[in-house]
């Protein structure tokens, strides 16, 4: 997850509308979609729009997670930060399981991450993925698993020597330039470990989504000297003639073989990617195509990391917004905030003020593409500096329910019937396995519903004088029509 990025871009001189904006010339042949995201209204009555409400939660140097190296206190330290997001009622967290070439749970193909222990390959004696799982699923919000699929280790300069490889990896699989180490994204070879990663963890772990964000071919403002992949074009570049267009296609078969995984060993499982901001970045310097990973159906939710402020010079959040919801392709979007830069002495005049997440957050609820956003990054949150975490109290006050993404897997939920209130107690029929209920409250009829609460059982305790519906919800975050409507008086 990069925090800072300064990219070269060209602006439009016309005026750019928040919900549309031309297509960029760097990208040929994709032509964008007009579609609406697929979560149509399931009633005439107004309910409110679903949103994911997502942290990242970074381990790679302890940024979020743990800063201690002793089980008790860094599991207490995460329910900590459970306890907070479920307080400000997020309901997914997006922790980073894989982000070195290693792993947080015990992998046949990485060593453990010496974040844990402080000791690269170091057993941490619990099994600290599923202990973070369990956490989460106990209190209602969804565990994504973040990996970065290329990066090894890092260094700052050629000094010091990278760590050795677990026994696993084949020295000719990796690629040592000045600043980081890397899986060759050429090799064939590889593109099948990152598969094998990826069946291991989502086969033996319960996880919601599988994440990754912008770490593909390195930037080479931040790698230092490049080793050159002159060599491996020559040998595998095949009917290629061009080498940017050969790194794309590398990625892309590893994006495409990756989705593939998840949808034969786990379909319910959601693929999530988060893009830097500028999509001309991704596609000429980290060889990233999204909008063609997005119309080919390959990924599940985008989360472009949109940390400029509005109106920035070079990269404006609003430009960003426009676009990437314009080449959304198949995917749902999910926005992803600089909450880290509010309150920091080099986060810059905007981000000095807690009305610039509100105006970020107008943006992204009145575009009609949208449906979230994911916070950068957790220890943020806590730190709640200018009170920027009081406002996002604020943004977040009413509960709300979580879009449907990916594939549908579980039996499509039937509406409740025979809702009816006796006295406070409301009521109605409604089965099903792995179903649970939603109920709505509305002031009047032609007003927009609340979300009362969500519920496995047949029942709900409501006070306020008004109407309510229940609708019932699968796993998978498919809601039914809503029952019958019966006023309260």
């Amino acid at each position: 997850m990069k925090k800072i990025s300064i990219y070269a871009l060209i602006l439009f001189a016309s005026t750019l509308l928040f919900n549309a904006c031309s297509k960029d010339s760097d990208t040929p042949g994709v032509t964008p979609d007009p579609t609406p995201s697929p979560n149509p209204p399931t009633t005439e009555l107004k309910l409110p729009r679903k949103e994911m409400r997502a942290a990242w939660v970074a381990t790679v140097w302890g940024i979020d997670w743990p800063t201690s190296k002793e089980m008790a206190a860094q599991k207490k330290q995460y329910t900590d930060l459970l306890d907070r997001l479920k307080q400000l009622k997020f309901n997914a967290v997006i922790v980073q399981v894989r982000g070195m070439g290693d792993a947080f749970y015990n992998s046949p193909y990485e060593p453990w991450s010496g974040n844990i222990t402080g000791t690269r390959g170091k057993d941490p004696g619990y099994d600290v993925l599923k202990f973070m799982l369990d956490e989460a699923h106990s209190r209602g919000i969804e565990f994504h698993a973040w990996i970065n699929p290329y990066r090894i280790a890092t260094r700052a300069s050629t000094a010091t020597a990278y760590p050795t490889l677990h026994s696993s990896v084949p020295a000719n699989w990796v690629v040592d330039h000045e600043k980081i180490q890397i899986y060759n994204p050429a090799l064939p070879e590889v593109r099948q470990r990152l598969s094998d990663i990826v069946k291991d963890l989502i086969t033996k772990y319960n996880v919601d989504g599988l994440h990754m964000d912008d770490y593909f071919y390195p930037d080479p403002s931040s790698a230092g000297t490049m080793k050159s992949d002159d060599d491996d074009f020559n040998k595998l570049k095949g009917t290629f003639t061009d080498k940017n267009a050969w790194r794309r296609d590398n990625v892309d078969k590893a994006i495409e073989l990756i989705f593939n995984t998840i949808k034969t060993h786990k379909p319910e499982v959601v693929f999530s990617i988060s893009p830097a901001a500028s999509r001309s970045y991704n596609y000429n310097t980290l060889y990233a195509d999204l909008p063609k990973w997005t119309q080919a159906g390959w990924v599940d939710i985008l989360i472009p990391q949109l940390y400029q402020e509005i109106g920035n010079s070079s990269n404006p959040f609003e430009r960003n917004l426009a676009d990437w919801t314009q080449f959304r392709g198949k995917a749902q979007v999910v926005i992803g905030h600089g909450y880290y830069k509010f309150g920091a002495a080099d986060g810059g005049a905007k981000f000095q003020n807690v009305q610039e997440l509100v105006n970020q957050f107008n943006l992204v609820r009145n575009n009609r593409y949208t449906v979230g956003s994911a916070i950068y990054s957790s220890r943020d949150i806590l730190a709640n500096r200018i009170g920027i975490t009081n406002k996002l109290a604020e943004l977040y006050a009413k509960d709300v329910l979580m879009p449907f993404a990916g594939r549908e897997v579980a039996t499509v939920p039937v509406a409740p019937t025979n809702a009816k209130l006796i006295g406070n107690e409301l009521s109605w029929t409604g089965s099903g396995s792995n179903i649970r209920f939603a109920v709505y409250y509305f002031s009047s009829l032609t007003a927009e519903g609340e979300l009362v609460g969500v519920t496995s059982s047949n029942k709900m305790t409501v006070t306020k004088n008004g109407h309510y519906c229940v609708t019932a919800l699968n796993v998978d975050h498919v809601e039914s029509k809503a029952s019958n409507t019966i006023e309260k008086k």
